[in-house]
């Protein structure tokens, strides 16, 4: 079993801002003191019985920060500290700022062929990444594909949420049902052994649909009914 800080993160950080917020998760802005460096901090529920189901497992978070840990990538979030308390575990990671690269491209109203080929191959270069690694991400959908800061001629794209990330070990069957539906391979659906190419498959990052979803024309609501 890891260990984490077992400090106050507040001694460290001051909280701001609510970010965002899942089933079991909140994100929020925060400040490191001393520094005055800016991060975002995921306060994870931690499940007190496992035979609850309100909060996450010890073995979930430990495998997404496991895999956190191990990733370093322009394109990908990065981890910077990890501390935890009776209810939570807290992992300061990277500030995304820059919002939702399909709320950027909504804004925008459409890009030229070169500004899409460079922030598809951006979300490419960092799966292509992951799988070096053998780790798929399988929950690749629009609300994970950031912009690091949309203010920039040349915005950085940075793939977010590794919640159900899994190590995918050559020659290990792996089965599992999990994913956001109308994003989910039939692997999935169908409780077939997973690879790596279930991360992407016909996914909003998976290639086509995110292509098309760059050029005029097309949307986030759409892009996967292409």
């Amino acid at each position: 079993m890891s260990t984490f800080r077992q400090e106050d993160v507040e001694d460290h950080y001051e909280m701001g801002e609510e970010l965002g917020s899942g089933q079991f998760a909140i994100v929020r802005k925060c400040r490191q003191k001393g520094t005055g460096k800016e991060y975002a901090a995921k306060f994870i529920k931690k499940r007190r019985l496992s035979s609850s189901r309100r909060g996450v497992s010890r073995e979930e978070i430990e495998r997404e920060v496991n895999i956190l840990r191990e990733i370093r990538h322009p394109n990908i979030i990065t981890l910077h500290d990890i501390f935890e308390n009776k209810t939570d575990v807290v992992l300061i990671l990277e500030l995304v700022s820059g919002g939702e690269l399909f709320d950027f491209l909504a804004e925008k109203e459409s890009l030229t062929e070169d500004e899409a080929t460079q922030f598809l191959k951006q979300i490419l270069d960092g799966v292509h990444y992951l799988h070096s690694k053998r780790i798929a991400h399988f929950d690749l959908k629009p609300e994970n594909i950031m912009l690091l800061d949309k203010n920039v001629p040349n915005p950085r794209i940075k793939l977010i949420d590794f919640g159900i990330a899994h190590k995918i070990e050559a020659g290990n069957e792996f089965k599992n049902i999990f994913g956001t539906p109308e994003f989910v391979a039939p692997e999935i659906v169908n409780y077939e052994p997973l690879g790596l190419e279930a991360s992407v498959w016909r996914q909003c990052g998976g290639g086509g649909g995110l292509w098309l979803s760059m050029l005029p024309g097309h949307s986030k609501g759409n892009i996967c009914k292409s």
